[in-house]
Order: C-alpha cells, then structure tokens, then sequence
C-alpha cells in the first residue's frame, strides 16, 4: 500500500515501513524498518530544512518530486530516482517473480526466478537485522568521496570499501557520482560497500533501519554543497590555522619544546602551531600533564603565545585500568564495555578501553577534566589521537556503546568524540574551533574536525595513496584534511632517499587545507624514565634543519611562499565554512564539462585558480600535466601561457611542484 502522509510517500508491505520525504532542496531523505516505528536518530544528519513535494499516487504506482529530483514506487515497493530532464539517475535491483502476478507492472520489475530483493532485511537471532540494499550499476558511472581508504584511486567504481574505521581509514559514506547525484549512507553501522560493474550493494552488519539520503544536481559542486546544507559545514579556520604546523613523535619535555619554537623564531622562520603529543600524562585516562617533565604548562603557553606561535595538545580517549579516573569511569558507565572477555580494548604502554562519547555526561566529564588541565591554562587546539577508535584487534563485534551495539553504532565515534571538544569549547565562548582528528564519520565535520590520514608508511607509493584519500575526502564533506608531511613510520632525516621524499612531500603539503609536519623519525632516543611521561621514547629530530642543507633551502622557499598565499587560503577557508566547497579537489570539480579532467587522477585544483600536479615519483625530472578546457593556463614558474584541453610536460627540479595560475590570477608564488 502506498499512501501520503502530509508531504511524504509512505509504503507498506508484509511489515515493511518505508519513507520518502523531501530532505532539503532537490533531495530525499528514504527510510525502511521492519520494526514497530521508524528509529528517530537523524545520524549525520541536520533536522530537515527546506524542500518541497508534489506527490501523485496512482493504482499501481506514485511519485514524489523535489526540485530536481524525482522518486517513482511501484507497487511492490521498488524505487527509481530520476532527475528533472527524466534521466534515471540509481534505480534499486530487483530481480523477482512477484511481477507475474501484477501484469500491470511488468516493465517496473525486471521478471526473474532469482529472487533477489533491493531492500534485504534478515533477522538476526535475538533482535535486529543485517541489512543489504542494492542498486542497478552503470559500469560507466564514476564514483567519488567515500572518505580515505589507503590506496591509489580516486574514482571508487569496482572497488570494494569497509565501512569501518581503522588507524589511517576513515569511512565517510557520502559519494558523489559522474551521473549527477549524491549519495549518503546514513548509517553508523559496521559494514561494506561494493560499487561493482553490475550491481552496487551496501551491506550493515547489524542495523535496525534502512536510512539514505539522496540528491540531484548539475555540477559536482551543485551537489556537494547540498550535501553541506544536509550535514553541516566545517566553522571559520581560525589565521593561526593558515600557516605552518610543527609536530614529530614526540617532544619529551618543555624545554625541549620551547627550545625548538624559540629556534624557529630565531631563524625567522614563520611557525603558527607546535604540538605536544602523546605520552606528556602520567598516565592514559589522565587528561593533563606530567609535572615531571612538563613542571609549568601555564608558562609554556604563554611564553609560545608571546612568540605567535599556538599549542596544540594531543588528546587520547584510552582509559588505562590503573588511571586515577578508571574507578569512577567505570561506576557511572562513561567507558566502552565488551560483550566478553576482560574490558581491554588497546595494550600500548598499558590495558587501556576507550572513554565512550556516545554518552553526553561521560562528554562532559572529559570535557571537564581537559578544561580544568588544559584549557584554563589558554590551550586552544587539540589533537584528538586514537579516534577510530583504535583497537589492538579490530574485533568490531566485541564492544559495546551508550547507544548501542558497536557493530551497530560504532562508525558514529569519531564524530561524537570530536563533538565533545567543540560542545566545550564553544560553552566557553570559542568561535573558531579547530581540533586535530585522526578519523572521521559524515558531519564530523561541522564539530571543527581537521582530519589527518593517520600513521601512514613514509614512501611515494604512501605518498600517491594520500592525494587520492585527501581529495576523496574533500568530496565527502571534510574540508579540513591534512597528513603527516614526509609519512609517518619510518625515514632517516640523514637518508638522501629519505630526503628526496621529503621535499616532495613537503613541496605538496604547502598546497594542503593545513601544513603540518609530522613524523616517527629514525634512529629513536631512549626513554627519559620509567613511569608516567618518561616511558615513551621519541623519533630524532624532524624539524626542517634536520634533513641537511639543500632540502633546508627549499623548506625555508615553501614555507615563505605558504605565508605569501595565506590571504587566498583564508578566502578558500571561507568557501569551506559557508558552502562547504573542498579546498583541495579533482579537476572536475571546477571542470566539469571536460571529459578529460574526469580522468584525472595525479592532479588537483587548491581552490579555483591554482592547479597542483605533485611529483608522486622518485627522481622524476619532468612530468605530465593535464590543463582542463574552459580556461587558459600560465606555467607559474615560467610564466608560459597555455590554453587548456591538452596535456603539457614540464620540469620539476628537486625545488620545483608543478604550478599553474588560471585564467591570470594573480598568486604571489614567485614573492
């Protein structure tokens, strides 16, 4: 049966619910359940603002239109979403025998003894469901977004994607596609997505609703900025974000720290961030400094802030079972639980479970401990680590949150954890909020989250999965991405290899959303101590006089030439905060036109007038640049002048990232 509920389409049949109501301009939000009412979480997403229905019911069949996006059911249920020209734009897979029955509806039912439904919902013993839902695939179809997965390929078509968080993977399921809609998954569930050649099909492990959201538009940037107005856009970065970040694993002491910014000032080089990191507590589960080794935060602060330069504090949600906090975490339920076995969910440098954000008063109680230790001493950023959350097994199974399951709820805990430092933060009247994430969910975003691609192997092939993963992510709403300049794991600043990679990583991170340099460099120290903040070694040294005289040379250029663009990066800044616009995005974003720049993949526009072609090769000399039709191009080292739709080769000395200024816009690249 369908029917109409004020401005929605409500189906039923053999105890499924389903539900199509407009969900913003030109967009529809669809939810099915086989339970008594629908679930009321909205998830991701913001409480419906805008749209509007013209719904027609007929015997067999009726639709819903929204702008430029029309939904059609037919009277077994199945869905085809259209758009305003009538062009079928994702149509569910069905493949049944029931449509013999309803001579009417042959031709909305492909007729078929495999008996296969689009929308699957089998029981689980006990309670719930696994959830599959599947769609018609066009194998021609390109598919974006999705969030970072470690690998090289931008357009996501035949490949399959966890929907699940692991250090360096982040799952945002919104994706963009080359036939002119967008897609959000909306739901926090543990599963997978496969976008095959045949048939696309999203699978939850374990669920209690079928929820989506979908939208039309014209253009790629059309469509991402409804999705923004859906989900939320990311606050103003504040000008200390614009410049460069200075982190490794890990400063050991104050003075140690105040003697590397005390350094960079007396170069005269620009430094904006400096980041203490893990292991500067007594202990995990005690959200506040060592005084062992960190005797006088509140001089620290202010003797950075005396120089310009602003303290981030990195942040870990792990618990440790002999903290001075684990007793009291424990009694009022603020800690993730485990259906069996001991509650340990990470043994680094102790047992440790994770604090559990989808509880609001276990957010408050950490907000409170972070604020007392931290923030009352002028602390404005902080690096929220571990924030998969990571486990030493990534059995999702095993644990349990405030809200549920985690196989049901998990992937929602990058978002809530970083919803716990911007509640605070803007209780204590915060404007600009920015906080270092290692990972993400849909809507992370509009809680300040900046989003790193975790602790990634230092080499070109890592380098390569990077660009891929940052402008994928961009797609999926997170505007503020960033990596670890140089990698993570592994390289020898004395290493000329080592060097190499740095440089043309350094190079292209003066082109990300934020510039930040970090790594585990080798060969490592000893540990200071055995207890509280001395335990943890630390990487040598990776400031950028570390990695000899050449490669200083040319850090000290890009750094200069980062503080020369900060003005437009603020502009680009702004796109992010009021439309949801990526700073960094592919080709086609800003071309989409041209055919050409949907192939692309090695290339990228840092907002409209600057295009980025890494060199993501070891002892390249030259490479290969696409030039988008639509716009001519100037060589911004050379200062040739191109027009676009061809493909150029230009040099790319160890100094050199290639550069190119659209349509004569004026970037001081040069100085």
């Amino acid at each position: 049966m369908i029917i109409q509920q004020d401005d929605r389409l409500v189906f039923t049949y053999d105890g499924e619910k389903l539900v199509i109501e407009p969900w913003g301009p030109n967009a529809f939000r669809v939810r099915a359940t086989k339970l008594a009412e629908l679930p009321a979480e909205d998830w991701a997403l913001l409480p419906r603002s805008g749209g509007t229905s013209e719904i027609s019911i007929s015997e067999d069949s009726a639709s819903i239109v929204n702008g430029k996006i029309r939904a059609e059911i037919d009277k077994l249920g199945a869905i085809t979403f259209s758009n305003q020209k009538g062009e079928v734009l994702l149509k569910e897979f069905v493949r049944s025998r029931k449509g013999l029955y309803e001579p009417s509806l042959q031709g909305k039912v492909l007729i078929s003894a495999l008996e296969v439904e689009a929308r699957e919902f089998k029981p689980i013993l006990g309670g719930d469901y696994s959830l599959t839902m599947r769609f018609e695939s066009d194998p021609e179809e390109k598919i974006y977004g999705m969030g970072q997965y470690q690998q090289p390929f931008l357009n996501l078509k035949g490949c399959e994607l966890e929907l699940a968080h692991r250090n360096s993977q982040a799952s945002v399921p919104f994706m963009l596609s080359s036939l002119g809609y967008g897609f959000l998954w909306n739901n926090p569930a543990v599963g997978r997505v496969t976008f095959g050649k045949n048939v696309t099909t999203w699978h939850a492990v374990s669920t209690k609703v079928l929820d989506y959201w979908i939208c039309a538009g014209d253009t790629p940037s059309e469509i991402v900025e409804s999705y923004a107005k859906a989900t939320g856009t990311v606050p103003m970065m504040p000008d200390y974000g614009l410049g460069f970040w200075q982190s490794k694993l890990r400063y050991q002491t104050q003075d140690e720290l105040l003697e590397v910014a005390r350094e960079y000032k007396r170069r005269g080089l620009p430094l904006s961030v400096i980041v203490v990191d893990f292991f500067h507590w007594p202990m995990q589960g005690e959200w506040k400094f060592d005084p062992e080794y960190w005797p006088d935060p509140e001089g620290m602060v202010k003797e950075l802030k005396e120089m310009g330069v602003e303290p981030m504090v990195s942040i870990w949600p792990t618990v440790d079972h002999r903290s001075e906090n684990f007793g009291e975490m424990e009694e009022k339920g603020y800690l993730l639980r485990t259906d069996r076995g001991h509650r340990i969910a990470m043994d680094f440098h102790g047992n440790t479970i994770h604090f559990d954000p989808t509880n609001p008063e276990a957010r408050e109680y950490v907000w409170n401990k972070v604020k007392q230790n931290y923030y009352d001493y002028g602390i404005r950023i902080f690096w929220l680590d571990v924030a998969e959350p990571e486990y030493t097994y990534y059995d999702f199974d095993l644990y349990r949150y405030h809200l549920g399951p985690g196989v049901q709820v998990g992937n929602i805990y990058p978002a809530v954890y970083a919803k716990t430092f911007y509640d605070g933060m803007r209780a204590e009247g915060q404007e600009q909020v920015v906080n270092l994430v290692r990972c993400a969910w849909a809507g992370s975003q509009r809680y300040g989250a900046l989003v790193w691609s975790g602790d990634i192997h230092s080499s070109f092939e890592s380098l390569r999965h990077q660009l891929a993963a940052g402008l994928n992510m961009g797609i999926a709403g997170i505007s503020w991405w960033t990596t670890d300049i140089g990698g993570f794991h592994g390289g020898n600043p004395d290493d000329p290899e080592f060097q190499e990679l740095f440089i043309r990583w350094f190079q292209w991170g003066t082109f990300c959303p934020v510039m930040r340099l970090h790594g585990d460099r080798e060969p490592h120290s000893e540990p200071l101590g055995t207890s509280g903040g001395g335990v943890c070694n630390s990487g040598a040294a990776n400031e950028v006089w570390s990695y000899g005289d050449e490669a200083y040379g040319i850090c000290v250029k890009y750094l200069e030439m980062r503080e020369r663009i900060r003005p437009y990066v603020k502009e680009l800044m702004k796109e992010a905060h009021e439309k949801g616009t990526p700073l960094m995005r592919p080709l086609f974003y800003d071309f989409p036109q041209d055919q050409g720049a949907w192939d692309v993949e090695d290339e990228y526009m840092f907002g409209p007038d600057l295009l980025v072609a890494p060199v993501l090769y070891a002892g390249v000399e030259k490479r290969k640049v696409y030039l988008p039709s639509g716009a001519s191009w100037q060589d911004a080292w050379t200062g040739k002048e191109y027009q676009g739709g061809q493909t150029v080769e230009v040099e790319t000395p160890i100094d050199r990232i290639p550069l190119f200024l659209r349509d004569g816009a004026q970037l001081p690249i040069r100085g």
